[in-house]
């Protein structure tokens, strides 16, 4: 395990279980937020997302969350391990609204300095719209993840929690070759 790409919904937790991998692992931690935003809640364009996340994927490690589903195909390639969160949105939402509720006025460690969190609705309903398409999506690309890499389809809090107790016994016992840091 050098190269893990957790894909999921927004609320999935692909940021919180990318941080606690990066914590078990000590691989370095990529955010998709922070290829998407510029300071300032400024959208990036296309061209310096896939930019950025072209230099992401040439590491020879990381822990890359999230979506910009455009380059999902070259860190796929690049990758070794796949997470797919699929959380409920009776789940997801709530967890949204706590994270605004919870960081606002101050910028989550996910983003770029500047971007501090607010309550935006139109991402609301981008998350309400999309719930259905986006899963779909995700299937038929969880789906197309080549044999021998190794995937992950975690569908609830406890899966989650069952796997990173298994990963940190994996990395006590030296199974991931990984060199200890």
């Amino acid at each position: 395990m050098r190269r893990v790409m957790i894909i999921g919904q927004p609320g999935s937790g692909k940021s919180t279980l990318a941080r606690r991998m990066g914590a078990i692992t000590h691989l370095p931690v990529e955010h998709i937020d922070r290829v998407h935003w510029a300071p300032g809640w400024t959208e990036r364009t296309r061209d310096e997302k896939d930019r950025l996340c072209a230099e992401i994927h040439a590491k020879p490690e990381w822990i890359f969350e999230g979506g910009h589903s455009s380059t999902w195909s070259e860190r796929l390639a690049r990758a070794d391990t796949v997470i797919w969160l699929d959380l409920p949105l009776w789940i997801r939402l709530p967890r949204l609204l706590w994270r605004t509720l919870r960081h606002w006025g101050r910028t989550r460690p996910d983003l770029p300095p500047g971007c501090p969190e607010r309550f935006d609705r139109e991402f609301f309903r981008w998350v309400w719209r999309t719930r259905a398409s986006m899963r779909r999506r995700l299937n038929w690309f969880y789906d197309q993840i080549p044999e021998g890499k190794n995937r992950h389809h975690l569908r609830s809090g406890r899966e989650v929690e069952a796997y990173l107790r298994a990963l940190t016994a994996a990395m006590a016992r030296g199974d991931l070759g990984l060199p200890h840091r």
